[in-house]
């Protein structure tokens, strides 16, 4: 399988992972000669280009997309009119509209289209996964992926214009906290509702409800938020028919473990069954 890479920050770690594979990198891409240089030095054998439109005339199986954050779609889409299979380190689009010209472009496509999300295979999402038969159907789900950090930690990420966080909306960066909710029901969305969190600082965070095709209601906050753990930024909370499972709020490992309560009533002898789960190494 011969292969290509856009964008040499993240994209050298992945396309180191892909050689060692024995996935062919046949060439990297990336604007800055000092990222190409380094990339020469890891993978001596790619050919390096510095406009990801050379790749298209590669004959390529498959690209790497870890470009910025808001300029994946018009490549992924470029690549998939060419049957080109594409890899988005992650979220590709800047807006509704862009998602829906890839979602689109994905369906005509004989290639296929995927997102990377690590998030879906955390610890704590594995334990929640596992206890679902317990709790049942699941009716309401929240996650959170949210950073505490000072004003000026802040502000250095998202007030830069020249950084893609300073460009997109606090809702467009839902995935972290969209996808395990995903993975868990496995539903899709249907209907979204997203606010900014605080109007004066509208980049900041966001709140999004979003009405799955199981018919469960789901809950997103997303962004930068004071009070949070800070071991892996993610929470998550599931509520079925018959009980509750939730990653434990807190901090160090400890913030993998998983409560699993099931209500007195599903039991024989009426009572309550709770306990802290910890992932296994």
């Amino acid at each position: 399988m011969r292969v290509g890479v856009v964008g040499l920050g993240m994209g050298l770690h992945l396309a180191t992972w892909c050689a060692r594979l024995g996935i062919d990198v046949a060439v990297v891409c990336d604007r800055d000669p000092a990222a190409l240089a380094r990339a020469a030095e890891a993978l001596p054998r790619a050919r390096r280009v510095s406009d990801w439109r050379d790749l298209l005339e590669e004959g390529l199986d498959g690209v790497v997309l870890a470009n910025d954050f808001d300029a994946h779609a018009p490549l992924a889409i470029a690549f998939l009119e060419h049957g080109v299979h594409v890899l988005s380190e992650t979220a590709a689009c800047a807006d509704a509209a862009e998602g829906r010209r890839l979602v689109e472009a994905a369906e005509r496509s004989s290639a296929t289209y995927s997102l990377a999300e690590n998030y879906v295979l955390h610890p704590h999402v594995r334990l929640i996964r596992e206890a679902l038969p317990e709790i049942g159907r699941i009716t309401h789900i929240e996650a959170d992926y949210l950073h505490s950090m000072s004003p000026e930690g802040i502000g250095g990420l998202i007030a830069d214009p020249d950084h893609w966080r300073g460009r997109i909306a606090s809702t467009a960066y839902c995935t972290h906290s969209l996808s395990p909710i995903l993975a868990l029901t496995g539903a899709r969305p249907v209907q979204v509702t997203a606010f900014s969190a605080d109007t004066s600082t509208p980049r900041q965070a966001s709140v999004m409800a979003v009405r799955l095709s199981t018919g469960a209601l789901a809950l997103t906050r997303n962004g930068f938020l004071s009070g949070e753990p800070d071991s892996h930024w993610s929470w998550v909370s599931v509520r079925g028919e018959r009980g509750l499972a939730e990653s434990v709020r807190a901090q160090g490992d400890r913030a993998w473990s998983v409560r699993v309560r099931t209500e007195g009533w599903t039991h024989a002898d009426g009572g309550v069954r709770e306990e802290e789960r910890v992932p296994r190494p």
